[in-house]
């Protein structure tokens, strides 16, 4: 298995992780997202921990995406492709903060287990300031930024035909739908999580679980660096055999039949054959 074969398996590998990691850990979270309170009850937190371990591995898997594809999609544009790495950094950095926020919300259920009644109220204020911090988080990593991090990649996708141009099209359509309901959510219009949000969702869902299932089955599709295609380009590097793509005649070595074919090709009588 070649390098680039491995590449490919590895980044296909780790799509999938992203998309069951994101999964669990929403639904792991929900006694501490839904119920205001939780921070007075007896709680659910091996459950919450769970959901913070999956989140966690997400934010290590949208970083290891991104500086797995880097080698290969580098070759058609570089600064696209370090641009995609930042933001994926960007991305598991915003869903770490809502991994704390979550956590601090548990700490601040255990440590106001003794706290006189009186105090239930500011209580619960605080843990629903730290719920609304993992909303914000959970709308601008998994959707403002994922939506951006999902145009830069299926764009070089499309240019480079590193997958099926469809599949690249359908990364592109994702990106801008999840970009756009995450505007809506931000003003208002409804609620991130509602069937609204969902549908919108659907596409760059589809576009990650299919580019994995992609790579893992054919990797990537054949593709020459741009640069060696450029107009005026020069051939094979100094040291390169005909073998590899020069356009200079193979050269026959000082033997009686290259003399007898081009006497002046080794340079006169004097280097002929005795």
């Amino acid at each position: 298995m070649g390098s680039t074969r491995k590449t490919a398996v590895v980044t296909g590998v780790l799509f999938l992780v992203t998309e069951v990691a994101a999964i669990g850990g929403l639904v792991l979270y929900g006694p501490v997202l839904h119920d205001a309170g939780y921070v007075l009850g007896p709680g659910a937190d091996p459950r919450v921990f769970l959901g913070a371990l999956c989140e966690f591995v997400l934010a290590l898997a949208v970083i290891a995406t991104g500086v797995a594809l880097y080698p290969v999609v580098r070759r058609q544009n570089e600064g696209a492709a370090l641009g995609y790495v930042c933001g994926r950094l960007l991305e598991a950095a915003v869903i770490v903060v809502g991994i704390i926020s979550v956590l601090s919300v548990v700490t601040l259920r255990r440590e106001s287990a003794g706290a006189p009644g009186g105090e239930a109220a500011s209580l619960v204020t605080a843990a629903d300031t730290l719920v609304a911090i993992h909303d914000w988080t959970f709308l601008l990593g998994p959707n403002f930024v994922l939506g951006a991090n999902t145009l830069v990649l299926a764009c070089l996708m499309y240019r480079s035909r590193l997958v099926p141009r469809p599949l690249a099209v359908l990364g592109l359509i994702g990106g801008t739908l999840i970009c756009a309901s995450a505007t809506a959510v931000l003003f208002g219009l409804y609620e991130q999580v509602s069937a609204a949000g969902t549908l919108a969702a659907l596409p760059v869902f589809a576009w990650e679980v299919g580019l994995a299932i992609r790579l893992l089955a054919k990797g990537f599709t054949g593709a020459r660096d741009p640069r060696a295609e450029a107009p005026g380009s020069e051939g094979p590097r100094a040291g390169g055999t005909a073998a590899e793509g020069s356009c200079e005649p193979a050269q026959l070595p000082n033997t009686c039949e290259k003399w007898a074919a081009s006497p002046e090709t080794v340079g006169g009588h004097s280097l002929a054959p005795r």
